[in-house]
């Protein structure tokens, strides 16, 4: 109370006496601070209830006022001060002795507002960026206690200034010494604390003497012993490496983590303080503080300066802390996710991790734990994409390494059919949920591998995972096969070629899938007459000998429909006429087989927008890619290599085949992504997916050829049930909603076939007129 009652005739008394000039004011409220320890006994009076800060406000005051006073860039009298006499030392040691209680929170305040409000630099100075530095080894080094929030504070501040300085860092990357050297120092510095009996010491000395350096016990030290003030940062460094050592092993204990030798190993030439206490914050339980600590993160990552950078990755436990709570959260999941929950779980936002089981309508078992996992899987996504490129690859590297190959791999691997699906909806979800593009590269190469020389029957197995993700798009569960394709259809849409080229482009760069035959000079006048030597003519076919005049596009439709020919792009440029490919597609299923045009709004019409608008965006997704224009030269293939379609092909294809007798689901998505497969703008593609007429190599098939022997098997089972194409049409319209549900209809799982079927030779047929659209415009 009498403390209070001082408190306040000093204000009254300052309001009242004649304003000195800034430099005598601010010397003032220093000594006044310094004379406090000299003159008072009692050091376990709270801060609060003491002068120290309100000097240190109006000392902050003052500085500000100078500062507005004068010229940009230039330092007044207070300044000058407040560096030559290193008062921003003596408050740091005060700070770590907490003396009186509450001053770690007055000092911390103080930098913040100082750095903060002060707009010439600050940091290059060495009596501010040292003291800052040892400043910074205080913050996170408990959890949960009173100062966090100015800890916090304090360092994002820092953070801030750096990300506007980049450069200095560098004040921040600290040299460690010999450790041998520095356990010995350690331990003759405990035991002279030890005999001491007190951790720190304030003296009147200490207060008196500023100029002199001094250790954090506060007893002076000789200018031989500390030759200079880098060896005075490297020496202090060395006395808080064993704490960093503990405070990595509290970590790992409290994530349930094992230390592996790597992750405990620090770097013997460099420590990076800054990036270490933000990364205890991070496990305050105090959320706001560790959202706090990550964007403190988030900024330092970004700086451009290689040094700091290499420092980030090898010298802190950066990666060790993402890759671990990765792990974490992902094993606290329950075994059993429905895949609709963990696909339709509201869009996931790293720093909005809030979320309310009783507030929440749409709750499922396990949701809490889903969103914190999808949340620190966006905020290591953000991370790595605004890190400077060596430190992102470093980070998105352990990622690939420590989370997805220790962690989701063998859980991809596994024969349980409910973990299998669990493990397949999350990765799907993952895929589609990744921005970062050197991310994206490390879990292609999970899920993909690396090679990109042509595959052979003898080595798909080559990389476990891709095969046994493939293999199950054709599952005996047709839930782990919707999904895997689902996994698989996302995954052809990200914006990398590495993607595509493994999965289908590397088996089809010789184009082996033709057999070539020189043209003799018949041929070529063949040629000439705007048809293709040794094509297949499908009105000779004898499946298609009973198609009507109506099935097809008339000459003068497609004059209208189709680009007019230019001189720089003439009809005949060695390319399939594309009314005869579109009409090839369309005339696929018979008409007993078709029930599209008995329903309003579902002609082959309808799929050309679409097609249209989904072509441009893979175009440009493509278009850094570089693919050529046209087909490789069939005279510089290797027409004589075996051909074999690929992994990914083979099992679509097989799966394509089957399509009269596979479920309405698992038909709709197997085409959905041959669809989406056709749509990419590579000639070869183009060529082996959408041109009917290509030559085919002997024992070799195309989508095409696998259409006509559907075709051919439809045909015959369609004479085996009655009443046919009236069945068809109730299907069709039970399945737009336009009839209600009846009676079980026989053969529903083949007539839901015909029906897939048939809209997917309408989605190729538009897909091709597009394309050819696309390539014929100037």
């Amino acid at each position: 109370m009498f403390s209070k009652f001082t408190s306040i005739l000093q204000h009254a008394v300052e309001a009242l006496a004649p304003s000195l000039p800034l430099q005598e004011d601010f010397v003032y409220h220093w000594k006044a601070i310094t004379h406090y320890y000299i003159e008072t006994s009692d050091d376990k009076a709270p801060v609060t209830d003491t002068n120290i800060p309100s000097h240190l406000e109006q000392m902050l005051d003052i500085l500000v006022q100078e500062e507005n006073e004068r010229e940009s860039g230039e330092t007044g009298p207070c300044m000058e001060y407040l560096l030559h006499h290193k008062i921003l030392e003596t408050l740091y040691t005060l700070g770590k002795a907490d003396c009186p209680p509450g001053m770690k929170q007055q000092v911390l305040a103080f930098y913040t507002k100082l750095l903060g409000r002060i707009r010439q630099p600050l940091l290059p100075h060495i009596n501010v960026h040292r003291p800052v530095q040892k400043l910074i080894r205080l913050c996170g080094e408990v959890l949960a206690t009173p100062t966090e929030n100015e800890e916090i504070q304090f360092l994002c501040i820092v953070c801030a200034k750096l990300k506007q300085d980049p450069y200095l860092v560098n004040f921040f990357l600290e040299v460690i010494q010999d450790p041998v050297l520095h356990l010995y120092r350690r331990q003759s510095k405990l035991k002279a604390m030890a005999s001491k009996g007190s951790a720190s010491v304030i003296t009147e000395d200490m207060l008196k003497g500023q100029d002199s350096l001094t250790t954090d016990t506060g007893q002076p030290v000789q200018p031989e012993e500390i030759p200079s003030a880098a060896g005075a940062e490297q020496m202090e460094k060395e006395e808080d490496l064993p704490q960093q050592a503990d405070d990595l092993s509290f970590s790992l204990d409290e994530l349930n983590v094992t230390s592996s030798p790597e992750s405990s190993t620090v770097c013997p030439n460099q420590d990076y303080n800054l990036v270490n206490s933000l990364l205890n914050l991070t496990k305050s339980p105090d959320g706001r503080i560790a959202v706090k600590a990550c964007e403190g993160l988030m900024l330092l990552v970004s700086l451009p300066e290689p040094a700091a950078a290499k420092c980030l990755t090898q010298s802190t436990c950066l990666c060790e802390l993402l890759t671990d709570r990765l792990a974490t959260l992902y094993q606290a999941l329950p075994q059993s996710l429905d895949p609709l929950d963990i696909e339709t779980v509201e869009a996931i936002n790293w720093g909005l991790d809030s979320y309310s089981h009783k507030e929440d309508a749409s709750a499922f078992p396990g949701k809490r734990a889903l969103i914190s996992f999808l949340s620190w899987f966006d905020y290591c996504d953000q991370l790595i994409k605004e890190a400077q490129k060596t430190a992102a690859v470093a980070m998105a590297k352990a990622v690939r390494e420590r989370f997805f190959i220790d962690v989701m791999e063998p859980q991809l691997m596994q024969t349980s059919e409910i973990g299998i699906l669990t493990s397949t909806a999350l990765l799907h979800r993952i895929v589609r949920q990744v921005t970062s593009d050197v991310l994206l590269q490390e879990i292609v190469y999970f899920i993909l591998g690396e090679h990109r020389e042509p595959e052979t029957l003898a080595d798909i197995n080559r990389h476990p995972l891709r095969h046994r993700l493939i293999e199950h798009c054709d599952h005996i569960s047709d839930e782990i096969s919707i999904m895997t394709l689902r996994m698989f259809e996302h995954l052809l849409q990200k914006p990398n070629e590495h993607i595509l080229y493994n999965l289908v482009l590397r088996n089809l760069e010789e184009r082996n899938y033709m057999e070539y035959k020189p043209l003799c000079q018949e041929d070529k006048d063949v040629v000439e007459n705007g048809q293709i030597a040794g094509a297949v003519d499908l009105e000779e076919d004898p499946l298609f000998t009973d198609l009507s005049p109506d099935n097809t596009l008339s000459t003068q439709e497609w004059l209208s429909a189709s680009p007019p020919v230019s001189p720089e792009h003439p009809k005949n440029d060695g390319k399939t006429e594309v009314h005869k490919i579109v009409n090839s597609f369309l005339c696929l299923v018979p008409d007993e087989a078709k029930s599209s045009y008995h329903v309003e709004g579902t002609g082959y019409d309808t799929y050309l927008r679409d097609a249209h608008r989904q072509f441009r965006d893979y175009c440009v997704i493509c278009l850094r890619w570089e693919w050529p224009g046209s087909p490789r030269s069939l005279e510089k293939c290797n027409l004589e290599a075996s051909f074999f379609e690929g992994h990914f092909l083979k099992v679509l294809f097989e799966r394509m085949g089957r399509i009269l007798d596979q479920p309405y689901d698992v038909n709709l998505q197997v085409t959905s992504v041959l669809s989406k497969l056709s749509l990419f703008p590579h000639p070869h593609i183009h060529e082996y997916l959408l041109d009917p007429y290509v030559n085919l190599a002997s024992g070799c098939r195309s989508l095409f050829s696998v259409i006509v022997r559907v075709v051919g098997d439809l045909m015959v089972r369609i004479q085996r049930i009655p009443d046919f194409t009236p069945k068809l049409l109730l299907v069709r319209k039970r399945l737009l909603g336009l009839e209600p549900e009846g009676p079980i209809i026989d053969h529903m799982t083949l007539l839901e076939g015909v029906i897939v079927l048939e809209e997917f030779c309408k989605e190729l047929a538009a897909i091709a007129f597009v394309k050819y659209h696309a390539s014929s415009t100037p």
